[in-house]
């Protein structure tokens, strides 16, 4: 068969994954606020992924060249992305109507500027006034020599302005203005007792168009939406005489004048006005990416829309739980001396993480504290222990990622925050982006130094650690302990390992090989008529070498579970190819992140969490730490977390070909499994032990 009937192109398969999501949105079970949250989630992936992945299909085809893992046109693919989103966007659109009209059921009204009442009138002049004018800037286009600027999140208004004065012949203006992003994009307006009203910024602007030009005195102001997407590839230059951090600022501020790659705008704008823009941003023999739109971008921002008091209109709140190993303790260390634990976010406290570094900051047998950094909160506690730690006389060493994509800024922020308070910071590892999550604690005890090790799937970020699902190991078994000693002395001397890890795996070193020869072992074990099978769950699957394994392992009668949140570029299902394959993607009220591996090994399974997703640059082009579970407890709490997601028949679908699924639905009579709630209750119940 050939290989592109083997693999799914991952720019679509994403696209499915996006569509699962806006499926969300569309659920009239999930509560109405949820489903507008979800219609922002849905819009800021998509803009993500212009930025990112179809900026990366647009350089294909201009160096001619095909995709790396399918071998798919990369003109074709691009055809086929505009065709899925143009149809995405109607589908939206719909969407958003629908639930603004069951929002008006609710005596909720998002109203314009056409539907106001003369005391909200007054209101919305007086916020413009106070709030919007000092601020916002209108640009008279025919007044200046050389198009501004516009950044790539901004949210803008080009206006005509009709002069006519009495005179026969209309003078026409254009302008253009942006929506301040630093006021909110939702305005509770006042409102009868008992509703509530919301207008939207652009809409107060719109309102007030006539007093923004009045020094023109128009008969009338038209305003029409419309916002660009650039480039987010970052371009290192290769001067050798300035820093790593240096290059970073000055790629950033490439960034934000990176190649327009979509122009989205409203639908109603007139071809004059916008043949007069895409004209002047150079962007008129590029219509491939004209995305018309309603009247209203940057929905994203709907992820942001004021609480409200609405009757069942929220996801009633889930407990978290506290793991019962660190139920009124005293020492978090000392609980890990004495056993492995790990925890699951959100269904368990990520406070424990921030409990084990604050106990490290003061406790005086603890001489170090090392960590890997890739995303943390803008109010970040695991930043605040670190300086504590520092303050307290601990050696701290940080291994910030400062190419952490659309984190880069407030990475180098928070390097300045510690090295000022003497923090050594690494900024990763040279010609690899550093993916890890690991922390490493060295306390003397006794006159010998012990290490105390957190290895996790997700990053040290307490804000995600409430949204997504992440598993993490808090352990001090020494064949784990000396090996991430030996990854930190490999991030501070910046050379490649000269030590063979035996037991954590370390990508881009040993993860694709060990995955091949476990892979391989299952093979073997299913054609001797021995148990076998594999089960992962992870976020992408894309990379074709490990695929093809699959695929060879289903071939030869392993049995293969698979919960895949996103891109799923391997076709399940199919007679002589995958039939023994069977995946799963779990879209809920919390973003599945957690990677974790199950090989059956002959009846004595190996188990292993994960920071990499199988994808290439996860495998070859970064640093990435698998690490083996060797406690039962947790080995059986793992079968656990599988057992549960692969029964959920109300937020899983099942992969039928990568770009479709099928929505599950529990069977008459089969009770309903949804495996988040499920799984909340299952540490619920955990807790209440000892």
């Amino acid at each position: 068969m050939p290989r592109k009937k083997r693999l799914i192109n991952r720019e679509i398969s994403w696209l499915a994954f996006n569509q699962r999501v806006l499926d969300e949105a569309a659920d009239k079970s999930v509560p109405i606020m949820e489903r507008l949250k979800f219609l922002g989630i849905f819009s800021n992936n998509r803009d993500e992924f212009f930025r990112v992945r179809v900026a990366s299909v647009k350089r294909l085809i201009a160096l001619n060249e095909k995709m790396e893992a399918s071998k798919d046109d990369p003109k074709d693919v691009f055809a086929k992305i505009q065709e899925i989103t143009i149809a995405q966007q109607r589908r939206y659109e719909g969407i958003y109507a629908e639930i603004l009209a069951t929002l008006r059921e609710n005596s909720v009204y998002i109203v314009n500027e056409t539907e106001l009442t003369k005391p909200q009138k007054a209101f919305v002049k007086d916020y413009y006034q106070d709030e919007v004018d000092p601020i916002i800037g209108p640009i008279m286009l025919d007044q200046i020599s050389e198009f501004p600027q516009l950044r790539d999140k901004g949210i803008y208004l080009s206006c005509i302005l009709y002069l006519n004065h009495g005179r026969k012949r209309q003078e026409v203006k254009y302008a253009l203005m942006e929506v301040p992003a630093s006021l909110p994009r939702f305005v509770e307006i006042p409102s009868e007792i008992g509703n509530k009203v919301i207008m939207i910024q652009d809409d107060i602007i719109r309102h007030n168009l006539e007093e923004v030009f009045d020094i023109f005195k128009p008969d009338k102001v038209d305003a029409y939406t419309f916002k660009i997407t650039r480039d987010a590839q970052l371009d290192l230059d290769n001067d050798i005489s300035k820093s790593f951090l240096e290059k970073m600022k000055k790629s950033l501020n490439k960034r934000r004048r990176g190649e327009p790659l979509r122009f989205v705008y409203d639908a109603a704008m007139p071809s004059d006005l916008k043949n007069f823009l895409t004209k002047k941003m150079d962007l008129q023999n590029n219509e491939d990416a004209f995305i018309p739109g309603g009247r209203y971008h940057n929905l994203k921002d709907l992820m942001g829309f004021p609480k409200l008091n609405i009757s069942r209109g929220y996801y009633r709140p889930l407990s978290t739980s506290i793991h019962p190993a660190f139920k009124k303790v005293e020492s978090h260390l000392e609980v890990i001396k004495k056993k492995d634990v790990m925890l699951h976010f959100p269904f368990q406290s990520f406070n424990h993480i921030i409990e084990v570094l604050k106990e490290a900051a003061l406790d005086p047998k603890v001489k170090s504290i090392k960590i890997c950094l890739y995303r943390v909160s803008k109010r970040s506690k695991v930043i605040n222990a670190l300086i504590n730690a520092a303050r307290n006389g601990k050696n701290v060493t940080v291994v910030l990622e400062l190419q952490a994509r659309f984190d880069e800024e407030n990475n180098i922020y928070w390097s300045r925050v510690l090295e000022d308070e003497g923090v050594k910071v690494l900024f990763g590892f040279p010609g690899l982006k550093v993916h890890s999550k690991v922390l490493l604690i060295t306390r003397k005890e006794a006159g010998v130094l012990n290490q105390y090790v957190n290895i996790g799937t997700g990053n040290f970020n307490e804000s995600t650690a409430k949204a997504y699902t992440d598993v993490s190991l808090l352990t001090s078994d020494k064949r784990i302990t000396a090996e991430v000693s030996r990854l930190f002395d490999m991030f501070e001397n910046a050379i490649w390992p000269n030590y063979r890890f035996k037991h954590i795996l370390l990508s881009p070193f040993y993860l694709r090989n060990k995955l091949v020869r476990m892979i391989n072992t299952e093979i073997r074990n299913a054609k001797a008529g021995k148990p076998a099978f594999i089960r992962l769950k992870i976020n992408s699957l894309v990379d074709p070498n490990l695929i093809d394994k699959l695929y060879e392992a289903s071939n030869a009668g392993v049995k293969i579970d698979m919960v895949i949140r996103g891109i799923c570029s391997l076709i399940p299902g199919v007679k002589g190819m995958s039939e023994n394959i069977n995946v799963v993607s779990i879209i809920d009220r919390y973003l599945e992140h957690s990677r974790i591996y199950v090989f059956c090994n002959g009846g004595d399974p190996k188990y292993y969490i994960s920071s990499a997703d199988w994808m290439v640059r996860n495998i070859d082009r970064r640093i990435e730490v698998t690490c083996p579970i060797y406690a039962a407890d947790i080995k059986s709490e793992i079968d656990d977390i599988f057992s549960i997601q692969l029964s959920d028949n109300v937020k899983a679908r099942t992969i039928l070909d990568g770009t479709n699924y099928k929505i599950l639905k529990p069977k008459s009579g089969e009770k309903k499994v949804r495996s988040q709630y499920e799984l909340n209750e299952y540490y619920r119940q955990k807790a209440k032990t000892k």
